[in-house]
């Protein structure tokens, strides 16, 4: 629900910023915490302390909402379902009049952009086979984020938590703020509360531009009553609720109804499984009501919309010109880098053809590893170089940079590697990643070598981070195996499920 008057203004993508690139607030201006979403979760409710009442009022439907001196502030209230009108109808008759059902433009801009959920996922780095987990908590002491739990807040631990305990070639971690939890605290302060999670590989969402298509892109979605949840469980993503005050929520809203059908993280226990089991086992309609009440009119927002506003205005619409939205941005590429220290499995397989290394790898941060991966006893040590902690270096089989081949900061590869197996004399291999599928790396015995993850069938690159390779190829020469018979036929890399195919070329130098 929204007024006209308090409608955001729709910006170019250009010049896209992050969320704390000069955004003092990302919500400013918006009357209400979600605004700018068209959100279903009117079903919040603020109890009045000081004085009882009957019944406790809606958020964003109460009469101090929408009331001056007893009459309607706006001239439109707009409303995406009949449902969200019952209860305008229930909490504040003297606004009932301005009610205006215009449908959900975010939804519909969600709905349209859905056949492109693969550029989503790819933007994020997720590559087929990997699982994207979305994390999001929206700005209230019951959300994820929030300090009404006994034992703290829940996001700040869970994240790490999630982090390292997904293998890192498998899963893709991201994270959903809601914009008044970056102005709340500051940027500063959540990037320190989350920089562990954020060095073991998550990825922090813009909350403005991109979580829509964060969204999209989900395998499984963690979180809250807030618009996010909904929307995520709108358009079939499985969804674990980490956190649901369903004691601040009206009892017969479309969200508390969410708050009954979804199943509920246990944030105690093994993350993984619980994440396997709700995308493994998720039926697609399990929240088709909730689907139901986000728009009643999908797809025709920006009409209904457009013939709203022309009509405040009393002239015409454009005749011949249909009403558009603006169709989602394709986000920035931004793949995994993950700078804590990567404990990394291996296992060389019995196979004909090219050699065959199982890799399993995860972000450590000096935190317990996690012994349930059985497959082989093998394990090394991965480092990026701009670890927070030098000493690590020190004891690392591998270092790993990731920087364009020309950067003239730190390339070219062949120069970094030879001087970082000259400064480090316990590494045994070098790896400058270069973009995706490719590295330059560097043994100790002095061979430079370039690996090429080989594209998938439709010519797309293999977005399996490399470092992932590289180790491969580290366990393969660890393990007694001739560096020949990897260059002559190549690697096979498996990650779970999934199995590149790699190729090592000996480069001058």
């Amino acid at each position: 629900m929204a007024t006209i008057r308090d409608w955001p203004r729709r910006t170019p993508d250009a010049g896209r910023r992050t969320p704390d690139a000069g955004r003092r607030t990302p919500d400013a201006g918006r009357r209400t915490p979600d605004a700018g979403r068209r959100t279903p979760d009117t079903g919040h409710r603020t109890p009045d302390t000081h004085t009882p009442a009957p019944a406790a009022p809606v958020f964003g439907l109460s009469p101090d909402w929408l009331l001056h001196d007893g009459r309607p502030l706006a001239a439109a209230t707009v409303l995406s379902h009949p449902e969200q009108l019952g209860r305008l109808r229930a909490a504040c008759p003297e606004a009932a009049g301005t009610a205006v059902l215009a449908g959900d433009p975010c939804y519909d801009r969600i709905l349209a952009a859905l056949p492109h959920r693969d550029r989503f996922r790819r933007a994020l780095g997720t590559a087929p086979g990997q699982r994207l987990v979305v994390v999001n908590s929206t700005w209230s002491p019951g959300s994820l984020f929030g300090d009404d739990d006994s034992e703290g807040d829940l996001l700040p631990s869970l994240l790490p938590r999630l982090a390292a305990e997904l293998p890192a070639d498998e899963y893709r971690t991201a994270a959903v703020l809601h914009p008044n939890i970056w102005h709340g605290h500051g940027p500063g302060q959540i990037r320190a509360w989350l920089d562990r999670a954020r060095r073991a590989g998550l990825a922090l969402v813009d909350p403005v531009e991109d979580w829509r298509q964060a969204l999209i892109a989900a395998d499984c979605v963690i979180g809250d009553h807030g618009s996010v949840t909904y929307y995520a469980a709108a358009i079939g993503r499985p969804v674990l609720l980490g956190a649901f005050p369903g004691g601040a929520l009206d009892p017969d809203s479309p969200v508390a109804a969410l708050g009954r059908a979804a199943p509920r993280l246990r944030p105690y226990d093994d993350l993984r499984a619980q994440v396997d089991h709700a995308v493994d086992h998720h039926d697609p309609g399990r929240f088709r009501a909730q689907a139901e009440h986000v728009s009643s009119a999908p797809g025709r927002s920006a009409a209904l919309l457009r013939r709203a506003f022309y009509g405040l205005i009393g002239i015409p619409e454009p005749a011949g010109r249909p009403a558009l939205l603006d169709p989602l941005p394709l986000p920035s590429y931004a793949p995994a880098e993950r700078t804590a220290p990567v404990r990394v499995l291996t296992r060389l397989a019995d196979a004909s053809g090219a050699p065959e290394i199982a890799v399993v790898r995860r972000a450590t941060d000096g935190g317990p590893i996690d012994a349930g991966d059985d497959i082989g006893q093998d394990a090394h040590t991965s480092v990026h170089e701009d670890t927070p902690d030098p000493g690590r270096l020190r004891v690392a089989d591998v270092i790993v940079r990731y920087a364009a081949a020309d950067d003239p900061r730190v390339g070219p590869p062949a120069a970094w590697t030879a001087e970082v197996l000259g400064r480090h004399p316990g590494c045994a291999l070098a790896v400058y990643v270069t973009g995706p599928g490719r590295c330059t790396v560097r043994t100790r015995a002095g061979d430079l070598l370039r690996l090429t993850a080989r594209p998938g069938a439709d010519g797309r690159a293999d977005l399996c981070d490399p470092a992932a390779h590289a180790s491969a190829l580290h366990a393969w020469l660890a393990g007694g195996k001739s560096l020949e018979e990897a260059v002559g036929s190549g690697i096979t890399v498996v990650t779970g499920r999934v199995h590149h195919r790699v190729d090592i070329e000996p480069l001058p130098g």
